[in-house]
């Protein structure tokens, strides 16, 4: 059956109604004004299992045969891929195997196993995952579902771009994630066969850009390693079946580093209130890399499973980054009310202190140097100098220093 057609595409969108949500484009007046375009955000993380995964799994596996579905099915993923292929094989009462990276947060890996599916934990990246599902799959007889190098799956996760298109009709640019190119490929793929005017870009993370050097070396390549938060899209080598599409659809690709998605999520949390996983933020922290103003753009946020341990660090990071937290020490005499006495300059400039550390042994002399580490809250960093400049201003030499939290 051949698939990335248009006769597929629209094949597959009826198939994946059978287990998806609306995720309504939603215009995000933050992002427009940042940018001076029009931005609309596609809430995937809002999908079913949290992630755009679903569409693909339930299409690739509606295209199998009985027999291969009574094999069983088996996958390997760091989480998204793995909830929808056991979601799918759920619903066609197929047995389900998973292999995730040691690496995978929990939360991933508990709704799996909630959805039915084995859990195997094996690796440190996909690669090494999907590297133990083959080995199972040849040892068991499993049927093998890859996450993103099947022409199926890329159809059935190109049905978002039938729904961008449908709902905004003259959109002109889609931003959208790149781990291995699955989603990549069938976004790019139908957007063309829709309006070939439309210019996808495919956003990589910087620790994990994998596309972008194989689309350099024209050639599929394999980076010796990846290290990015971006655990969705942590792959070592883009999928060799989808990459001619990739190649010839793709309108470029652009990377962002670990610390504009840290950025990304406190965006995002604060002006949105939604959470959004590092991977699925990759588009709208895309958007200072790209020539957006006057477009209708549509960034794809492509998931939303985040576990609270992960969230609360990058809360943390992002405040740190935005210098809305920040640590300061000064040296006063040992004597009563020195701590008042600062504790009202930093008041008088509206900070607010988190924690006080003081350190009595910093000096032999304590009348002349006692340190005072206060860590504090602030607007950003044009307050945070505001503060500074107070502190020398009542006479300390207010020094920054780094965060323990």
């Amino acid at each position: 059956m051949a698939e990335l057609t248009i006769e597929a595409f629209e094949r597959a969108c009826d198939i994946v109604k059978q287990v998806t949500l609306n995720t309504d484009l939603i215009q995000s007046d933050y992002y427009s004004e940042q940018t001076g375009a029009k931005v609309y955000l596609k809430p995937e993380n809002m999908q079913r299992t949290g992630a755009y995964k679903v569409r693909g799994a339930y299409y690739k596996i509606s295209t199998l045969s009985e027999e291969e579905r009574k094999k069983g099915l088996i996958t390997a993923s760091a989480g998204n891929h793995a909830q929808g292929v056991a979601y799918a094989a759920k619903r066609y009462g197929c047995k389900a195997v998973i292999v995730m990276p040691t690496t995978t947060p929990l939360i991933k890996v508990n709704r799996t196993k909630a959805l039915g599916a084995e859990v195997v934990l094996c690796g440190d990246v996909y690669d090494e995952a999907c590297e133990h599902a083959l080995k199972l799959a040849k040892e068991n007889g499993y049927t093998f579902i890859h996450p993103f190098d099947d022409p199926a799956v890329a159809t059935g996760q190109g049905t978002i771009a039938m729904e961008i298109y449908k709902e905004l009709p003259l959109v002109d640019m889609i931003l959208v994630p790149v781990g291995g190119g699955g989603l990549a490929t069938g976004v790019s793929t139908l957007a063309k066969l829709l309006n070939p005017r439309i210019r996808v870009i495919g956003v990589e993370p910087e620790g994990a850009a994998c596309l972008t050097a194989s689309l350099k070396e024209g050639k599929v390549v394999t980076l010796p390693t990846v290290s990015t938060i971006a655990d969705g899209t942590a792959v070592k080598t883009p999928g060799t079946k989808v990459f001619p599409y990739l190649q010839k659809n793709l309108d470029g690709v652009v990377t962002v580093s670990d610390e504009e998605l840290v950025e990304a999520f406190l965006d995002m949390v604060e002006n949105h209130k939604m959470v959004v996983e590092n991977s699925g933020l990759l588009t709208v922290a895309a958007l200072r890399h790209v020539d957006c103003k006057g477009k209708k753009v549509v960034c794809v946020l492509s998931g939303g499973n985040m576990d609270v341990i992960t969230m609360s660090s990058v809360v943390q990071q992002g405040l740190l980054l935005r210098n809305r937290i920040f640590t300061v020490s000064v040296q006063l005499p040992d004597k009563p009310g020195e701590l008042t006495k600062v504790a009202g300059v930093i008041a008088k400039a509206n900070g607010n202190v988190i924690k006080l550390e003081h350190n009595q042994f910093v000096s032999i002399n304590r009348s002349a140097a006692v340190e005072l580490k206060i860590t504090l809250e602030a607007f950003g960093t044009e307050h945070k100098e505001q503060i500074l400049d107070a502190l020398k201003k009542a006479g300390y030499e207010p020094r920054v220093r780094r965060v323990n939290m």
